[in-house]
Parts: C-alpha cells; sequence; structure tokens
C-alpha cells in the first residue's frame, strides 16, 4: 500500500459501482441473453459488455492507453458522459455501506463525486437516505468538465473546504483513478463495480480494496 494516511482530511465517493450496486443489476440482467456454452467465463463477458453499454468512457479509456490517444479520448468521454441518459431508476445499495457512512460521518467531510445526472445521483442518495452524510454532491454537469478531468475533485474539495491533496478519492473505475490523480488527490480503487484490479494498478490507484466498506479498516479516525 502506498497511501499516507495522515495526509487523508477528506473522502470523495463514485457512485455506481463504489456506493450504488447498480453496476451487478445490469450484469444480472444481461447474463439472462448470453449463451453460456459459447463463453468461458459469461459473468466477466457480461460485465464487460455492460460497462461498454452504461460506461462507455471506462471502456474507451482503456482502449486509449493501448493506442496512445489518451488526451484526445478523454474529450470524448467528457462529451458522452455529458450528453448521455442513465436509463435505469432502479438502485440498489452495496452491502455495508450506509453502516461505513454512518461511522465515518463527523471524522472526515464527505462529497459524491459521480459523473451521473444530478437527477439520478440525489434519487439514489435519497432512496436510502443517505444525503444527511456527505457535505458536497457533484454531478456530472456540477463542474466545467466531468471524470477523467480533475474538475469534479477539485470542485469536492473547494465544498469541503479541504486541499485537493488531502482528498482520497474511491472509485471502482480507471476514470475515478484518473480523476483523482489528475487533481493530486491519492486513490483508492474498488473491486466491487467494472474495475479490475490490474487495470486500477496500471492507472496509478494507490491502494485496491475488495469493496468500499474496507475502509473502515484501513483509515484512521
Amino acid at each position: 500500500m502506498s497511501l499516507d494516511l495522515n495526509r487523508i482530511k477528506a473522502l470523495c465517493f463514485d457512485v455506481d459501482g463504489t456506493l450504488s450496486d447498480t453496476d451487478d443489476l445490469y450484469v444480472r440482467k444481461a447474463l439472462r441473453f448470453i449463451p453460456r456454452f459459447i463463453f468461458k467465463d459469461p459473468d466477466h463477458f457480461a460485465r464487460r459488455l455492460v460497462m461498454w453499454i452504461e460506461a462507455p468512457g471506462n471502456a474507451l479509456l482503456s482502449l486509449a492507453d493501448r493506442l496512445g490517444i489518451d488526451d484526445e479520448m478523454v474529450a470524448i468521454i467528457d462529451w458522452l458522459s455529458r450528453h448521455r441518459q442513465h436509463s435505469s431508476n432502479e438502485f440498489l445499495l452495496i452491502d455495508g455501506v450506509d453502516e461505513m457512512l454512518k461511522q465515518l460521518h463527523g471524522h472526515y467531510p464527505m462529497s459524491v463525486v459521480s459523473a451521473r445526472d444530478e437527477g439520478g445521483t440525489l434519487a439514489f442518495l435519497k432512496k436510502f437516505d443517505l444525503l444527511k452524510y456527505f457535505d458536497g454532491i457533484v454531478t456530472g454537469l456540477s463542474a466545467e468538465h466531468t471524470k477523467p478531468y480533475p474538475d469534479p475533485i477539485l470542485l469536492a474539495a473547494h465544498k469541503m473546504n479541504t486541499a485537493p491533496e488531502n482528498c482520497l478519492m474511491i472509485g471502482d473505475t480507471t476514470v475515478d483513478i484518473r480523476a483523482g490523480k489528475a487533481a493530486g488527490a491519492q486513490t483508492a480503487g474498488v473491486l466491487c463495480g467494472f474495475g479490475e484490479e490490474p487495470e486500477l494498478m496500471k492507472m496509478g490507484a494507490d491502494v485496491i480494496l475488495e469493496d468500499t466498506t474496507k475502509l473502515l479498516g484501513l483509515l484512521k479516525y
């Protein structure tokens, strides 16, 4: 682990795949249509397929990294995030997230940093009564550019009256990690969403957690 725990004064959380289990909901639906006799690992294929459909930016960034066209692809991802609609109104909460936020509340200022639209983000937070835990809500159109640009994290840091380098960005995708690093924040990649450990590590995640709730065993408070 390369995290400097003493630096962490505030927490930034992605939503999909980090607080919300929506990704797994989509994967279960996709699995019904994938012929198991064709794919050796249908669950993995379904997860990557859903990533392409629901989070094209993450898949495109991975492709861009291989082709060496990162800067151009970041601009495309930003445009996609701002112009697409999140179609699902179904939300699931990752097990243990509510208790984790309850324990962290009051010890760290916390913000949501999501590329999701404001309506969908607030609907999720209100459904599970999570708004009370957060000092800032940053969504896809809150800042001039969305993730993987650093703008949303810089805005969240401002809302929490904290320097960006004293923030920890927690997310499940390379887009989250890239945005955090660009803002000067430390980053934690979680494996309860779309991201896979090798790609999160390659993008520079300071630590990898099995799921978001493992933060409780990591942080000093």
